[in-house]
């Protein structure tokens, strides 16, 4: 009788055991990048990567077409105003200014012997007006013709530097096509592009401040010469020139320069990278790090375009919050995560 109810008791404690819900793994830590939102965040300044151009520079090219066969200067080569650029092959154009010019000649002794004519009474006056207006004709295409034919070599049309070459020799340019672009010595400019959301900061900055990537350590002060109205149909950015009116020799044509727009209004939104961002029934947000806990909270937040590679927050964001920077795709709501040594 003791050992059935020794037995009783030992499957009631196997079917316990067995009734009972087995614990849930827990859940691996992710490790996450994360950033702390503080005064670094608020961009007060504005820099712009750009190039430094002349502010006045032509693009030369034949004012008729044909076949280029010589060119006579290089990127960089300085030039002289009048000075020779390039040759077309000006056979068809000499060959028209010499038939335009015997057509001038025979008009010429035309109204020669018909002013004879008339002087013996022989013809009337108004056959003589036809002859008179019929070498005026020849006389202007003949000027035509010469011109054509001086048109076939491109001068400089001012002192400066060879910024570009666009055609070469053999080559069958049009009228009108850019061949050798020249820049005009003096004044240098920074080309920048501006994108939409900042184009009013811009346009109420108070500084410039150029610098060099090739000249550390120094700058120049600039001031905005020139802002596009629209904007550019492929970028949707405006185009702005900074003149620097103290460039010396170091700034050269084509370097890559930062521009720092500085005063106005400034920019006072906060800003993240992009890849902070987690995007749920078409709202932004972020994942808040607990740094008691290690958990992740999500906090929507309220976005102001982009600049760059990062995005400006008008709200939703606190001084001292730690957000995740780096897979916040892959998070839970309360998930624990893995903070790095060092965070920013």
């Amino acid at each position: 009788m003791r050992l059935n109810i020794l037995g009783v008791a030992s499957l009631a404690l196997l079917l316990a055991g067995g009734c009972s819900k087995p614990e849930a793994p827990e859940q691996p830590l992710r490790s996450v990048r994360v950033m702390k939102v503080d005064s670094a965040a608020v961009s007060r300044s504005l820099t712009f990567p750009g190039e430094v151009r002349a502010r006045y520079e032509s693009r030369l090219g034949f004012r008729l077409g044909g076949k280029l066969v010589e060119r006579r200067v290089d990127v960089g080569a300085v030039v002289r105003k009048g000075q020779v650029l390039a040759r077309l092959d000006a056979q068809d154009a000499s060959l028209n200014a010499a038939q335009a010019e015997a057509n001038r000649a025979l008009a010429e002794a035309e109204v020669k012997r018909y002013r004879d004519l008339r002087a013996k009474n022989f013809v009337s006056q108004a056959v003589l007006d036809a002859k008179e207006t019929a070498l005026k004709t020849a006389q202007a295409q003949a000027g035509m013709a010469r011109n054509q034919a001086a048109y076939t070599t491109l001068v400089a049309d001012r002192d400066g530097v060879v910024t570009a070459i666009e055609a070469e020799a053999g080559q069958v340019v049009a009228a009108g096509q850019t061949v050798v672009r020249v820049a005009e010595g003096g004044e240098r400019e920074i080309v920048i592009a501006v994108p939409e959301s900042e184009v009013e900061k811009v346009r109420a900055a108070t500084g410039f401040e150029v610098s060099l990537n090739s000249v550390p350590g120094r700058s120049w002060q600039g001031r905005l010469r020139e802002l596009a109205p629209g904007a550019d149909a492929a970028t949707r950015t405006f185009a702005a020139r900074i003149s620097v009116a103290e460039a010396d020799e170091s700034v050269r044509l084509g370097m890559s320069a930062g521009v720092r727009v500085s005063g106005g209004a400034g920019d006072t939104a906060m800003r993240l990278p992009l890849s902070a961002f987690f995007t749920r029934n078409d709202q932004a947000n972020v994942w808040r790090v607990d740094p008691g806990t290690q958990t992740v909270r999500l906090t929507p937040v309220a976005t102001d375009g982009v600049v760059g590679n990062e995005m400006r927050v008008k709200s939703g964001l606190e001084v001292g919050m730690l957000v995740v920077t780096a897979g916040a795709n892959l998070l839970e709501e309360g998930q624990k995560v893995r903070l790095p040594e060092n965070r920013k």
